[in-house]
């Protein structure tokens, strides 16, 4: 299966056109937008989490008995 060509792409971009109609088009690729930038900050919080967790420094356990 092989890469569309400029007609198949023509095709599509029509048939989007036609089917959404051209007021609904940025309503919907702002919202994959911001869908797609909010997994990236959720992505980032994640790995930014674990590397804290990975870098964090044990801590010593606390010894209260006194002889």
């Amino acid at each position: 299966m092989s890469t569309p060509g400029i007609s198949e792409w023509v095709l599509i971009i029509l048939a989007v056109l036609i089917l959404f109609g051209g007021k609904k088009i940025p309503d919907f690729m702002r919202g994959l937008g911001k869908g797609i930038r909010e997994f990236n900050d959720a992505k980032n919080n994640v790995r930014k989490e674990i590397e804290d967790g990975i870098n964090e420094t044990p801590r010593q356990p606390v010894n209260n008995t006194q002889p």
